[in-house]
């Protein structure tokens, strides 16, 4: 078991959506010591600034949760930016955790980083079987690469750097920017902004008919911190609720949840993403005792509230 009460930990966006609930966790496990870098003193796209921030603070662990991330759109738009920012942030972390001679270090892979058609549910040995969903390959891309860098600084130097996969995150403290955010915010913000302003209709990318698999985000980090306390192996464990649900299913307990009762549009003009997405959750819950407890719809009706209470300050009026 790693001693979080004795150890100075570093969370690489720790004041962002994911890592701001994994640094509430590391409270509550009474972990006294937790570095939470700005973005501006620290830019962990730099080389010599990550340096800088591992010898300023010499951490005993470290969870690498800062990420370049979005939806499809903003996927699609930033396709070389999602690439670099992202493997130059995780190749830095690695490196100068490895000089540092940091104890370990728990890296957020993404679900992106799973082939197209990957069998369903998605099992750890097919993460290298096929190529990812075009419009979020780089992304995936560059998370899956941080994987076998992590392995092979593990098989050369003896770092203990463990890789975990996420699948879809949601709930409180969401991005709810139309322009990046992820399915489920953008769904919630424009049926409540429907309902407020009377809109009969609301259009939704694609045909309704992809599925996904969402994580609540206090489970997610919950998680996280159980890999970091109890998980020391090279393999890569996927992180989620191992429970599906169609586009369409979803946006149907959203809009009734929030109160909207117009039509739903699909625009299927627009792309799907990947066919399917459901994780094979097993090896976390027996190599960390890690099972998801939120259910879909209570996660809804608490990440729903919050944005209902903060859509002021998120819209601007």
């Amino acid at each position: 078991m790693f001693p979080l009460s004795d150890s100075k930990i570093l969370v690489t966006g720790g004041a962002g959506f994911l890592g701001s609930h994994v640094v509430e966790v590391l409270k509550a496990r009474g972990a006294r010591q937790i570095v939470v870098p700005r973005s501006a003193a620290f830019d962990l796209t730099d080389a010599y600034a990550t340096r800088s921030l591992f010898e300023t603070h010499r951490p005993d662990l470290v969870l690498h949760l800062a990420a370049r991330v979005g939806g499809i759109g903003a996927n699609r738009r930033h396709p070389g930016t999602f690439f670099r920012d992202n493997m130059a942030m995780g190749l830095h972390v690695l490196e100068e955790a490895r000089r540092a001679g940091t104890p370990k270090v728990v890296v957020a892979g993404t679900i992106c980083a799973y082939p197209k058609f990957a069998p369903v549910p998605f099992r750890e040995e097919d993460l290298w079987n096929g190529y990812p969903e075009e419009t979020n390959a780089p992304y995936g891309i560059a998370k899956k690469a941080l994987l076998v860098m992590a392995q092979a600084y593990r098989k050369e130097f003896g770092s203990k750097f463990v890789v975990v996969f996420p699948v879809n995150l949601y709930g409180p403290r969401d991005n709810f920017d139309l322009e990046d955010s992820h399915v489920i915010p953008a769904m919630i913000r424009k049926f409540v902004e429907a309902r407020r302003s009377g809109e009969r209709s609301v259009v939704l990318w694609g045909d309704g008919s992809p599925t996904r698999e969402f994580l609540y985000v206090e489970d997610a980090a919950e998680g996280l911190v159980r890999a970091a306390e109890r998980y020391d192996g090279e393999e890569p464990v996927n992180l989620g609720a191992g429970r599906e649900v169609s586009m369409r299913d979803l946006a149907a307990t959203i809009a009734k949840a929030v109160g909207y009762e117009g039509d739903i549009v699909w625009d299927s003009a627009r792309p799907n993403g990947q066919p399917r997405r459901m994780l094979d959750v097993s090896r976390a819950r027996e190599w960390f005792g890690f099972e998801a407890r939120t259910e879909l719809g209570d996660g809804l009706v608490k990440t729903i509230a919050w944005y209902e209470e903060n859509r002021g300050r998120i819209v601007g009026g």
